[in-house]
Order: C-alpha cells, then structure tokens, then sequence
C-alpha cells in the first residue's frame, strides 16, 4: 500500500521531517524507521522538545549521573547531552544528505533564546554550535528578530547553515530572505563555495490560527447582525494557511528572480520555506489541516509524531500550496477590514515564541538540576 507520507516528496517534491528527538528513538532504531518507512529526510529539535525529553523518562539518566560525578553544573549538562544526541542524529541522517548531494538530512539545534534580541551573542554561539558538532548536515536555528536577520547574514557568509525560526510575518520574512541572500553574495564576491551552505526559513503555522481566531471570536461576541457575524465565522481557521501560502508566493517570486538565478548559477541552493508548528491545535479543524493545505516543491514540513500518523492514515499528496492564493489574499483583506491586524497577531506571536522558548531553556535547567540531585542520592543511599 501507498504511504502518503514517502509520497510527499517522491511525487510533490516537499521533504517531511521530524519535529520531535529523544535519545532512546536514536539507539533502538525509532528515528531510522521513520527515515526508511516514512520518507523522513531531516529532524528538528528544540529545547521545549528537549526539556519534555529529559524530564520524561529516564533515557537521559545515566548521562546525567555521569556528568554530576564529573562536577559538570547542570547549566552546561544541557549543552553536553544536546551535542551527544544532535550528532547522532545527523549520522543516522548522513545518508540522506549524501544521497540528495547536500539537499536534505539536515538536524536543527537552537541558539539560545536568551541571546534572541542580542545580534553579536547570537553569531558567537552559532559559531560555537557549528563547531563544536561537527556535522556537515547541522542546520543552527536563530529565531527571525530584529537583532537575529543580522546574525542571519554573517553566519551565511561564515558558511554556516542556518534554520531562522520563529517567522510569523511576511514582512519579516522578506528581510530573511534579503539576509539569506546578501551572505550568499558576500561568499560568491570572496570566491567562497555555495554549494554547501544551506538554509530554511521556518514559519509558524497553527499558533497564526489560535491567535488570530482568539481576536475573530471576540469579534464575533460583539456582532450586531446575523451577516456580520457569519462574515467573521467564515475566516475562523484561515488566517494560518492564507499566511503561509502568501509567503510561498513570495518565496517564488524572490527566489525565481534574475538576482538569485545568478548566485544559483555560482552553485547556491535556494532557501526553502519550512512549515513549523504543523500540529493542529483547535480540534474543530482536521488534524493534518496544516500538512494536507501546504503541501508544494522546494517546501519542507516538520511533523511532531502524531502528524505524521495522521497524515500516513488519511492524507493525500497533491500540490496545494499554490492553490488558493488569490483566496488567501482575501483572507487578510477580510481579517483587516474586520478590525483585525495580522501584523499585531505576527508581532505578539513572536514575542510569545520567544519567551516560551526561554522558559524551556529554564526548565532543562531546572529538570537537569532535580535529576542530578535525585541520582546522586539514589547512589549515595546504595
């Protein structure tokens, strides 16, 4: 039987990866069956994913017994477990990336949050991260601040692959790819290879929808007539996906250009639009909403596991994310003749992101910290 999910990229072109990483999915062949059954082709990690991780179970345990003996402070023992579990992952990963010459079998780690607003901070732990794993396949996440599209740039013209995370607006999105591509330039100007720096600019889907539903809903509550409110009841669930299909139009459009046509001929690969966040959180919409609406070549989409169930049981690979686009425009019509400011959802999600992000670095911490002390106990009282 057909499997939707190989058939994402064998016959639309679009690369499905894993928005999910434990350390137990990487010894005992987990992540290796997505790759070989489900057409996996790259994995996304974070620290709310890996706060959940460590804290769940005991997968992490004895390294964190490990570095407690070795007086490691449970700050830095986040840094050492990410490092063990991101190069394992990209291993397991290499084949893909060889096969695709570069193009796929990427693994994504974050830079820390706390540096989201702070540009050279951010460029300095990129270059660390970079270094420190050591894998041709990693792709380091800086989130798409004001502070962060700089970072953006110097780190693309330092040849680090790059993953801008935490794209909500069009508007920002614009400044990432003018990013992208100004270190693209400055490597083709100093006669540096190309062919192997990599990038995808990550946008934020199903939080678009549960914030901008919240604001149509209040809309709603307060209609004087039956038309009004049936006008604001049609947009709810559609701001998300209207979003992401008019940042694909302007993908097409920046990268199909005669300026990226000349870096693509110097061996530069384009910067593909990545849908993050795919998990639909209202159960009222389907549960593969934010897959089966954006699928479409040079796209890649980052599933938490349960996504990727779904859509292997009932989803279908057609082309879809330059189908309504024209609707998709209206959409943001109709929201802002409503009152209602997409460029305010898109600010306020992007802030929410980073601080949620912060949090989770805070709670590795934390859990890191609680499980240290209870397996230093646990040896002590043997």
């Amino acid at each position: 039987m057909a499997n939707s999910m190989v058939e994402l990229y064998d016959k639309q072109g679009q690369s499905p990866w894993l928005d999910f990483i434990r350390r137990n999915m990487l010894h005992d062949g987990g992540l290796k069956r997505y790759i070989d059954e489900d057409g996996i082709r790259g994995v996304t990690a974070n620290p709310t994913i890996f706060a959940q991780a460590i804290g769940a179970g005991d997968d992490y345990d004895a390294q964190i017994a490990d570095l407690a003996r070795q007086g490691i402070a449970p700050a830095d023992m986040f840094e050492r477990i990410a490092i063990d579990d991101i190069r394992d992952a990209a291993d397991l990963l290499r084949p893909v990336y060889d096969s695709s010459n570069g193009g796929d079998g990427y693994v994504s780690i974050e830079v820390s949050p706390d540096k989201a607003f702070q540009t050279q901070p951010t460029i300095d732990e990129a270059k660390r991260w970079w270094a420190n794993i050591d894998r041709p396949n990693l792709l380091i996440k800086i989130p798409a601040t004001s502070e962060g599209i700089p970072a953006i740039e110097e780190c693309i013209a330092a040849g680090i692959s790059i993953n801008i995370t935490l794209i909500f607006a069009i508007s920002f999105y614009e400044r990432v790819m003018e990013a992208y591509i100004r270190g693209i330039e400055r490597r083709v100007a100093a006669g540096q290879d190309v062919s192997r720096v990599h990038s995808v600019a990550s946008f934020f889907v199903s939080r678009v929808d549960t914030a901008t539903d919240k604001r149509i809903d209040a809309k709603i509550a307060g209609a004087t007539n039956e038309t009004d409110r049936a006008k604001l009841q049609s947009l709810l669930g559609k701001a998300a996906v209207a979003n992401a299909k008019i940042a694909y139009e302007r993908f097409a459009a920046v990268f199909g250009a005669e300026r990226f046509k000349k870096l693509a001929a110097a061996g530069a690969r384009s910067q593909r639009p990545l849908w993050a966040s795919t998990g639909t959180k209202n159960k009222a919409y389907s549960d593969i909403l934010y897959i089966q609406e954006l699928i479409g070549p040079e796209t890649v989409n980052t599933m938490p596991p349960a996504t990727i169930d779904a859509f292997r049981d009932h989803g279908v690979a057609r082309r879809t994310i330059d189908v309504g686009v024209a609707e998709a425009h209206a959409v943001m019509r109709d929201l802002a003749a409503a009152g209602i400011s997409i460029d305010e959802v898109t600010d306020e999600l992007q802030r929410d992101g980073v601080a949620a992000f912060s949090k989770s670095f805070q709670e590795i911490n934390t859990i890191t910290a609680e499980k240290a002390s209870m397996l230093q106990s646990k040896a002590g009282a043997a």
